[in-house]
């Protein structure tokens, strides 16, 4: 078996980060074509913001005979872009294209080659120096679900142990806390004197930017501490043989979800409200049935998809 690949992005307004999603479906395409596949066996969109849509992308592989394919979240964590939005706009492709099927890939992390890759960019930043005395501030997104949360303070630990950092605290960009000045207040309080700021993103965009703003700002009232800002994972191998990871997990339906913690299923404290609740997709302005899926995305037609469904 072996089906073609849809990367599902969230999409962002940055065009460097559009560039570096584009740039890895690319990859991803140049290797299966090296192995005797089709150039249309992959292709890539996104739920809301960035050019190709996700629809674009399924209508691409639609008209090229395909009606089974692996549909990959190209996310860090199993937040609501994971477990909600793509399933969503998946369920909303299969209305249009009846006898479309797909099976669906985990998020990319926690994994060893994500931290491997971390510690990539967090030795560009230091140039030489030494991890010794080096304090990691790790940045993540920020979620409104705290198992999404969680499992970013996990990357932090794992790239902590057995590295030689003095330190690696945990920090977010927005929706949760603490944010990047109080892990940097906090870092500081506990000696560092040289500190790598670590966007935990996939490529490019507006929040990473904001990182290395907060960072340069924090710096400039404190100069006694050596900051620097270390780069995004960004399109290279180590991401591309992920996702073909992931790939092959999906083909075996080897999953292997947490749900142990997952909101939409766990009366968590403070998000009871969660459970069970109706999953919709993004609303792109450039799917050619925009309004129509704008009504959709309220209640008055009922949910496109639930829980229960998506993981069936």
């Amino acid at each position: 078996m072996n089906l073609p690949l849809l990367v599902v992005g969230h999409g962002t307004r940055d065009a460097s980060g559009v560039a570096g999603f584009l740039a890895l479906v690319e990859r991803l395409r140049a290797r299966r074509v090296a192995r005797g596949g089709e150039p249309g066996d992959v292709d890539g969109g996104f739920i809301e913001l960035s050019r190709p849509p996700l629809t674009d992308a399924v209508g691409g592989l639609w008209e090229r005979g395909h009606r089974r394919l692996v549909a990959l979240p190209l996310v860090l964590a199993a937040a609501g872009h994971g477990k909600g939005d793509v399933p969503g706009a998946m369920a909303r492709e299969q209305d249009r294209r009846p006898g479309l099927s797909y099976r669906y890939g985990r998020p990319l992390g926690p994994h060893p080659t994500l931290l491997s890759l971390l510690e990539e960019r967090i030795d560009d930043a230091l140039a030489g120096a030494a991890r010794a005395g080096t304090t990691v501030v790790l940045v993540g997104r920020g979620s409104t679900d705290p198992d999404a949360n969680a499992e970013v303070a996990k990357v932090a630990r794992l790239l902590w142990e057995g590295r030689g950092y003095d330190g690696v605290e945990t920090s977010f960009v927005s929706l949760a806390l603490p944010a990047v000045p109080a892990a940097l207040d906090r870092a500081a309080a506990l000696g560092a004197r040289r500190i790598v700021v670590a966007p935990y993103f996939l490529f490019a965009g507006v929040l990473p930017e904001r990182v290395v703003e907060q960072a340069r700002e924090w710096a400039a009232g404190h100069p006694e501490v050596d900051v620097r800002a270390a780069g995004v994972i960004g399109d290279c191998d180590g991401l591309a043989d992920l996702v073909e990871e992931r790939y092959e997990e999906a083909l075996r339906g080897d999953i292997r979800m947490n749900c142990d913690t997952c909101v939409y299923r766990i009366a968590m404290p403070g998000f009871e409200h969660k459970v069970g609740a109706a999953q919709h997709p993004h609303d792109h302005p450039d799917d050619p049935t925009h309004e129509h899926s704008h009504r959709h995305s309220h209640d008055e037609t009922g949910p496109l998809t639930t829980l229960e469904e998506i993981t069936r």
